[in-house]
């Protein structure tokens, strides 16, 4: 790597986090030039000492990739006036740096550190702001310190402010004594982090402190893959491995946390199942709550349901078959109920006929659903309005996990509420909702449980499901008008462990095109989708896949897909982004729920305009107006979204879906996987990859069960719990 020293001439951008700027940048050897930091960014004026590589940008050119930076102190006269005039200490402008460093000379920053109050010698500066310019002058030197403190021990410096807002002037004091609490107590740093930094400073790797994280950090992996608890050997297991040490010395320090009742304990079938806290009580909370509400509701008998429901048949023009008619009677007679079933089956159906009696009664009725989109769609198929569960909830973010403004003290003001795509709840969401559900409220819950699980952890519907506690009706019956789309069939026979059946043409319904090189069939697919959108109609087309990485992963087709439909121009302003970078007219994503702006995690949009460090970008399915602008730091809450994985459209349809199935992605080859992506089509499906990828995931039906005991809870008595 080159070493350079250079000083800050502007910074360019830097995101609200810290951990990405772009700096302008003057050196003697170099004379101007641009250097990208993933860290904070220093001032202006700072004079730096850098470590890194030069590299090439296709649209801004050659710019210095910066490893390490450290800020020198600055020893000359003309360099300390600088720094204090580029605004680093609050208080301190180009005028009143003059008029300082013109009292103090090259002793300036020995009187800003240490004798603070001389700082009132200085014309227009009272005693109260000589103390305030201090002060700053304190909190930044300790910024600094601590930023050199992590840089040192090989972790980005970005994450400095975060650590100086929690621990303050300690920080650097509270990472020396456990540096393992930086994995509980600061957002963004994980035990990976934090033990770097422990190995680092020359912690024994088999110290209790490591020990104990180790068994945190392998809880929290096992919630992220749908886990709401581990069994305990398994748990001692995995932590040894992920440790590197002995399975008796992780055994030693677990006993010691179950004697201290640090972790929550289940036994079932002779294994004892360990359970982080916060998992335990949802579970808990929800296999009680679910009991109470089921019995509490009474049946609805403001209206002859009989009558109700044959007039709005007459006037909808449809028949009910046995089934529905059966699941709209159970909903008005359980206080909590399920209907599953699949695409085709008459689901948005029986949700009508529900709203339409329920509505009679003089019912208030809510509607909801996990995504944004998923929220829309259910508005729209239903007639009535939705929303996310998250704003159902009144979700307040905090950054200390899931707050809400309604719960127990303040629930929600409805006698019945659906929720759709319920195979998408997760345990915690699940919690929070039954805990703002009013006694006597009815609660239905709609999904397909045959798709893929929550991403969270838990299995809430098909846990529902299994106990056989909860009032539950399947439709199964296709019927006649779905009958005849290739989608509906061959999602039912993939479904049923069979090979679907493929068209004649990459135009067709459903077809399949097949390739033995990855790169061929990731250039096919940006070929294919160039020539579907090539009218402008940018919605018309989904790209699916099962991974991130590799050629025909999330992360390598948007770069591909980009490239073919939208190439960087010097007519298309950019900004940078995690991993990327986003230029006018790309496709995106929201990748969480912003509250504040009304858009969710999942709604797809295009970029429109890119003025300096704004971007804005049109929402055309969002009701309260297209237009959404995210300033500096804000972008990251976006991604390119020309292709995405399957786990991240459910809960949405589009008209064309160009599914990527090849053998890499054996690990993810599984039959709720196939049946949940086909299932997002609505008028074609083209697989690209091989026929045997598809036979691999269709045969695959044994997904692997995700360790909960909801469905033994509800097996139980609440009494139990």
């Amino acid at each position: 790597m080159e070493k350079l020293e250079a000083i800050v001439d502007d910074i360019v951008f830097q995101s609200d986090d810290g951990m990405f700027s772009v700096l302008r940048m003057e050196s003697k050897a170099q004379g101007r030039f641009t250097a990208v930091y993933h860290g904070n960014a220093p001032y202006m004026g700072e004079n730096v000492a850098m470590e890194g590589s030069w590299i090439e940008h296709a649209r801004f050119g050659r710019q210095f990739d910066i490893q390490s930076l450290q800020v020198l102190q600055p020893t000359s006269v003309a360099g300390i006036e600088r720094f204090l005039a580029s605004g680093a200490v609050k208080g301190v402008g180009p005028v009143t740096a003059a008029r300082i460093v013109e009292a103090f000379g090259t002793d300036t920053l020995e009187i800003l550190g240490t004798y603070p109050e001389r700082l009132a010698q200085v014309r227009g500066i009272s005693a109260k702001k000589a103390a305030a310019i201090g002060e700053s002058y304190s909190q930044l030197s300790g910024l600094r310190e601590l930023m050199v403190f992590l840089e040192a021990h090989g972790v980005s410096s970005g994450y400095a402010a975060r650590l100086q807002a929690t621990y303050g002037a300690t920080a650097i004091t509270r990472i020396k004594e456990n540096p393992y609490s930086l994995a509980e107590d600061i957002t963004g740093i994980g035990f990976k982090t934090a033990d770097r930094i422990a190995m680092a400073m020359g912690m024994e790797h088999d110290c209790e402190a490591r020990l104990r994280a180790g068994i945190a950090y392998a809880l929290t992996q096992a919630a992220g893959v749908g886990h709401t608890c581990v069994p305990e050997e398994l748990l001692v297991r995995e932590t040894a491995r992920a440790l590197a040490v002995d399975t008796s010395m992780v055994q030693d320090v677990f006993s010691s946390l179950l004697e201290q009742d640090l972790l929550r304990t289940e036994e079932m079938g002779g294994i004892r199942l360990i359970y982080p806290e916060y998992l335990y009580t949802a579970e808990v909370q929800t296999a009680r709550r679910l009991l109470k509400l089921r019995d509490q509701a009474k049946p609805v008998t403001r209206v002859n349901a009989d009558e109700v429901i044959a007039k709005w048949e007459r006037d909808a023009g449809i028949t009910l078959a046995e089934a529905q008619r059966q699941a709209i009677y159970a909903s008005l007679e359980h206080g909590v109920f399920v209907l599953t079933g699949g695409p085709g089956t008459g689901k948005t159906t029986v949700v009508k006929g529900i709203l339409n009696v329920l509505e009679q009664a003089g019912c208030r009725i809510l509607l909801a659903a996990p995504t944004g989109r998923a929220a829309r769609r259910l508005a729209d198929s239903a007639g009535h309005p939705a929303a996310t569960v998250h704003r159902l909830l009144e979700y307040q973010p905090t950054g200390d996990g899931l707050c809400f403004g309604k719960d127990d003290s303040d629930p929600l003001d409805a006698e019945a509420i659906i929720i759709d795509e319920a195979s998408m709840l997760d345990i915690t969401l699940t919690y929070h909702l039954l805990k703002a559900i009013p006694g006597g409220c009815r609660l239905i819950f709609v999904g397909d449980v045959d798709q893929l699980p929550s991403v969270g952890a838990g299995s809430v519907l098909k846990d529902m499901i299994r106990s056989d506690k909860m009032p539950v009706v399947r439709l199964e019956n296709v019927f006649r008008q779905a009958e005849v789309s290739p989608i509906v069939r061959n999602a039912h026979k993939i479904n049923r462990g069979q090979m679907p059946e493929f068209l004649a043409g990459a135009d067709s319904e459903f077809a399949l095109e097949e390739f033995a090189n990855e790169q061929d069939a990731a250039e096919f697919v940006a070929r294919t989708y160039a020539q579907l959108t090539s009218g402008g109609d940018w919605r018309r087309v989904q790209v699916l896949t099962p991974m991130h990485k590799n050629p025909c992963g999330v992360q390598n087709l948007n770069k591909l897909l980009q490239k073919y439909l939208n190439p960087p121009s010097a007519a298309k302003p950019e900004v940078n982004i995690p991993g990327n970078v986003l230029r006018v007219g790309d496709k995106v994503m929201q990748i969480r729920n912003n509250y504040e702006k009304d858009v969710f995690n999942g709604d797809i949009g295009r970029v429109i305009k890119i003025d300096g460090k704004n971007v804005t970008v049109a929402f055309p399915e969002r009701p309260e107006g297209d237009y959404v602008t995210y300033a500096q730091g804000e972008v990251e809450e976006l991604q390119l979204a020309y292709a995405m994985s399957v786990h991240k459209s459910q809960g949405s349809e589009y008209p064309y879906v160009i599914l990527l199935m090849v053998q890499s992605h054996y690990i993810m080859l599984q039959r709720n996987l196939l049946y949940t992506a086909v299932t997002r089509a609505k008028e074609k499906v083209l697989i690209v990859g091989s026929k045997n990828a598809v036979r691999t995931a269709v045969e695959n039906d044994k997904t692997k069960r995700r360790y909960s005991l909801l469905a033994e809870r509800l097996q139980e008595s609440s009494e139990v719990f």
